[in-house]
């Protein structure tokens, strides 16, 4: 399938989506035309979810940063927290760049079935993010107890508070995954912003880059469609906004 034949499956949903591919692609062109340095000075960062999807459709090309170092647990919620944070801030080099890729995760077939994928080797779709459509079946439900959050399913438990707490927004819409996932990038961002501000990083710049991913059937691969693009120059305190 030729990409502009990928690209219109998940522009039904996200229509300024572009596939990981191309994004990784721009993103070392901005790396070494705009901030004038090689991606080996950029320590990598991501906060997506554990799914084996993710490590399947990784981009080879994000070899050529330093890691990735992996905060995410379900749904790429930041689950290492501010110890996971100032580690790898202190693997980076002196000159370079932190850079964290962040955002939770859905699933499109290649027929436009949203919240299930076709996973290499199976003869029926899997559920995409499963997290997120557990938790949502769950609020449908009324199976959320509010402030439940165990030990036993720990992060499970805070995916299902985080929609908990946008029960209403979530089940008036017209996909109600889909605003789920909105609604997990929202806490997942709050979360990497608290985060950044308690950590020290001891390099020229940090680069926030926030988004919906997006994965597909195992020939199609995965997409991802911005949502933030911030590059926070350290000695100044600057924050530039790219997204544009």
């Amino acid at each position: 399938m030729k990409k502009k034949d990928k690209l219109a499956i998940i522009h039904q949903h996200y229509p300024n989506a572009q596939t990981t591919i191309d994004s990784v692609n721009h993103f070392i062109d901005f790396i070494e035309n705009d901030l004038d340095l090689e991606p080996s000075k950029v320590m990598l960062a991501d906060s997506i979810c554990s799914d084996d999807v993710n490590s399947i459709q990784y981009p080879t090309r994000t070899q050529e940063f330093l890691g990735p170092f992996k905060m995410g647990g379900l749904d790429g919620f930041p689950f290492t927290g501010l110890t996971g944070m100032g580690a790898f801030a202190s693997h980076v080099p002196d000159e370079g760049a932190v850079s964290i890729y962040y955002g939770p995760h859905i699933g499109i077939t290649q027929n436009g079935t949203i919240g299930e994928i076709h996973r290499l080797g199976q003869t029926k779709n899997s559920g995409c993010c499963g997290a997120a459509k557990g938790a949502l079946n769950k609020l449908v439900n009324n199976l959320i107890i509010e402030g439940n959050v165990t030990d036993l399913d720990y992060q499970m438990n805070t995916i299902e508070q985080i929609l908990l707490n946008e029960k209403d927004r979530i089940l008036s819409a017209a996909i109600p995954l889909k605003e789920a996932t909105e609604v997990i990038y929202e806490a997942i961002d709050k979360r990497m912003e608290e985060l950044v501000a308690a950590t020290k990083y001891n390099c020229k710049y940090l680069i926030l880059l926030g988004a919906i991913h997006i994965n597909s059937d195992s020939d199609i691969g995965s997409f991802n469609e911005a949502r933030k693009f911030d590059v926070i120059e350290l000695k100044t305190g600057i924050r530039t906004n790219y997204l544009s």
